[in-house]
């Protein structure tokens, strides 16, 4: 998919960065560092990830999940942007997090993230069994596509009342409208984004966004 938001043409997409991106050298650097990986497409949008940030700043945010960390471009962002939020990320690339590590590391924000190198559901099942029901002020999935609706299932859970939940790539580079595309990715997000709308009425606030790959946000209930 491409880092740039979905429907935008390259000029629209440098305008939209030049008149409202405020991104701190250290994150510039990364960014421009994993853009040069052949899984390049895996990064999320800067100007999605500003998005979440002044969202999680909005909550007062202090906890935070991420599910899928890949090199830590939205946690390095995260946590520069909010010196008092502490993370727990769950990723099981050693390769792409130890790149993440050593920009933490170099940014002095590694002391408040902790990555748990493990299946991202068994993470969630151990946080839930540990007590930590409702602990958390939001949730970021972009993980694996095929596993998004437990993941979802377990955040609303993990997530407190008047919290957010936010799923990337949920437009897939449109893909989710085209009737022939019947791969497992495809299909399971075509089926959540369903699935979350039918599923809204009492339980959470919902809005699918049009920026990076789409991106629908989740208000819990209070």
């Amino acid at each position: 998919m491409s880092t740039a938001s979905i429907g935008l043409s390259d000029k629209l997409q440098k305008y939209l960065l030049d008149v409202s991106l405020h991104e701190p050298e250290a994150c510039r650097m990364l960014r421009e560092q994993t853009l040069e990986m052949s899984e390049a497409n895996m990064i999320s949008s800067p100007e999605q990830v500003q998005l979440i940030l002044l969202l999680a700043k909005m909550l007062g945010a202090k906890r935070g999940l991420e599910i899928g960390t890949f090199t830590g471009y939205t946690s390095l962002r995260l946590t520069l942007g909010m010196p008092s939020l502490k993370l727990t990320c769950c990723d099981l690339n050693k390769e792409f997090t130890a790149i993440a590590r050593q920009h933490w590391q170099a940014a002095g924000v590694d002391n408040r993230i902790e990555l748990e190198l493990a299946p991202a559901q068994q993470t969630l099942d151990l946080l839930l069994d540990e007590g930590f029901e409702g602990a958390y002020d939001f949730a970021y999935i972009d993980a694996d596509k095929t596993g998004y609706r437990d993941y979802v299932e377990s955040c609303l859970a993990l997530v407190r009342p008047g919290g957010l939940i936010l799923l990337d790539n949920v437009l897939w580079g449109g893909a989710v409208i085209d009737s022939d595309d019947t791969s497992d990715d495809t299909v399971a997000l075509r089926e959540l984004n369903a699935w979350i709308h039918a599923n809204a009425r009492g339980r959470y606030d919902l809005s699918l966004v049009p920026i990076g790959d789409g991106l629908t946000v989740i208000r819990k209930f209070a």
